[in-house]
C-alpha cells in the first residue's frame, strides 16, 4: 500500500471514530490527540480499526507510534 493510500485510510478511520475532527487538516507531525482532541480510547479504536482494515497486527505497545499522521504512515508502511 502506498503512503497516500495509508494517509487516506487513517484520515477516514479517524473520521469514523471522531466525526467532528478535521483529520484532513491536521499537520503530518501534529499530535493527533491534541490537534483533534482524541482521547486514549479514540487512539485505541483507531489502532483496532486500522488493524482490521489493513489486515495487520498492531501490538498495544506500538500504539504510541500512531499518534501523528507521519508516524502512523511510517509505521504502517513497514508492516505492508
Amino acid at each position: 500500500m502506498i503512503r497516500e493510500d495509508l494517509r487516506a485510510a487513517i484520515i477516514e478511520e479517524i473520521g469514523n471514530i471522531a466525526p467532528e475532527a478535521d483529520a484532513a487538516g491536521a499537520a503530518d507531525d501534529a499530535d493527533l490527540r491534541e490537534a483533534l482532541d482524541l482521547d486514549s480510547m479514540d487512539i485505541f479504536n483507531l489502532v483496532v480499526a486500522l488493524s482490521k482494515r489493513l489486515g495487520v497486527d498492531i501490538p498495544d505497545a506500538d500504539a504510541g507510534q500512531l499518534v501523528t499522521l507521519r508516524g502512523a504512515i511510517d509505521y504502517l508502511a513497514r508492516l505492508a
